[in-house]
C-alpha cells in the first residue's frame, strides 16, 4: 500500500516538497489513498513548514529530546511517530522507543522477562547507548520471530 500511495504522489507532483503538498487541496491528498484525517495532518505539517513555523533543517542541530518535542507539536505526530521519523528519516543513532510494542516483545524474548517496566527499559537503553537505534533493528527482528544465526 505504501508503495502504491508513494507512486501516486510522485505521478501527481513530479517533485515532492512541502510547498507542493501545501498547494494541494486535502481532497487531492486523500485521492492518493490516504484517510481524510491523515490527509489533514499532512496538509497541516506542510503548511507549518512552508510558513516557517517548523524548519526541518534546524532539527538536525537539536538533541533527540528537542526533536521529539518539535515533531510532536505537529497534529497527528505522537512520541512513537516522532521516534520512527528520527530513526528512519533523520538516521538518529540512539533511539529506542518505549512506546513500541515490538521493542518490548524483543526485550522480553532476549532477556527472558515477563514484563519490561520503564526502569528496566531505561537500563537497556543505557546499555545500548549510543547505538540504541541499531539495537531497535535487532529487537524488531527478534520480536518478529526471526532468530539470529548460531
Amino acid at each position: 500500500a505504501r508503495n502504491t500511495i508513494w507512486k501516486r504522489i510522485e505521478n501527481k507532483l513530479n517533485k515532492i516538497t512541502p510547498t507542493a503538498i501545501h498547494n494541494l487541496p486535502v481532497e487531492d491528498i486523500q485521492q492518493f489513498g490516504i484517510s481524510f484525517r491523515k490527509a489533514n495532518y499532512i496538509k497541516s505539517a506542510a503548511q507549518k513548514i512552508t510558513n516557517g513555523e517548523l524548519n526541518l533543517n534546524s532539527l538536525y542541530k537539536l538533541s533527540d529530546k528537542e526533536v521529539r518535542n518539535q515533531l510532536t507539536q505537529l497534529n497527528g505526530v505522537g512520541i512513537w511517530t516522532a521516534e520512527m521519523l528520527m530513526i528512519f528519516s533523520m538516521q538518529r543513532p540512539n533511539i529506542l522507543s518505549y512506546g513500541d510494542l515490538a521493542i518490548h516483545r524483543g526485550l522480553q524474548i532476549l532477556y527472558q522477562q515477563e514484563k519490561i517496566d520503564k526502569d528496566t527499559f531505561n537500563e537497556h537503553w543505557k546499555r545500548y547507548t549510543p547505538y540504541a537505534s541499531v539495537a531497535s533493528l535487532y529487537l524488531w527482528e527478534i520480536a518478529s520471530g526471526n532468530t539470529l544465526p548460531k
